[in-house]
């Protein structure tokens, strides 16, 4: 095989090239092939953290698009049915979802497992997960602490109102 730069500098003397000694003195594997190895690892760990960051945007872009195209023609119309199908999606989107992708996004699956969640939950069906995780779950943890978050928002307004009032005047 050719010289090359890098075939060069395996066997300069440098803390480099003594790591490399000490690595093939212990496993018996040349240098060269130690450098391969540690070149393809570094790549399919690059590989992996880029597809990971791509398959976060996929059912990002699932639980968006879709919902929102719908949720902005429920606004043009009429229909009740169509506002409360897609305000439940949005606060079930907004309590699962996020909480979610902050503590399970490290398991293997986890975004495919997301968009089949997103579309079950945003899913034109009586049984779709909006209605269903917003009926048994989150309603009635909102109605067991309704009056503690009324509380809380009444007090932060009226912060924000009195902190308008001293802004304005100045």
């Amino acid at each position: 095989i050719a010289a090359t730069p890098q075939r060069a500098f395996l066997n300069e003397n440098n803390v480099v090239t003594d790591l490399l000694v000490t690595m093939e003195d212990k496993t018996g594997i040349e240098r060269k092939y130690i450098i391969s190895g540690k070149s393809i690892l570094f790549h399919s760990l690059s590989l992996s953290l880029s597809l990971s960051l791509s398959l976060s945007l996929i059912p990002n872009q699932i639980g968006f698009v879709y919902p929102a195209f719908f949720s902005i023609k429920a606004i043009e119309s009429k229909e009740k049915d169509d506002y409360t199908h897609w305000l439940t999606y949005w606060v079930v989107y907004r309590f699962f979802i996020v909480t979610s992708d902050i503590f399970l996004s490290c398991f293997p699956l986890y975004y495919a497992v997301k968009c089949l969640f997103l579309v079950w939950c945003m899913a034109p069906v009586t049984w779709n997960g909006s209605a269903i995780l917003y009926f048994r779950v989150v309603r009635p943890v909102f109605l067991r602490h309704q009056a503690t978050l009324d509380s809380v928002v009444n007090n932060l307004s009226n912060k924000a109102k009195n902190m308008d009032d001293t802004v304005t005047k100045r």
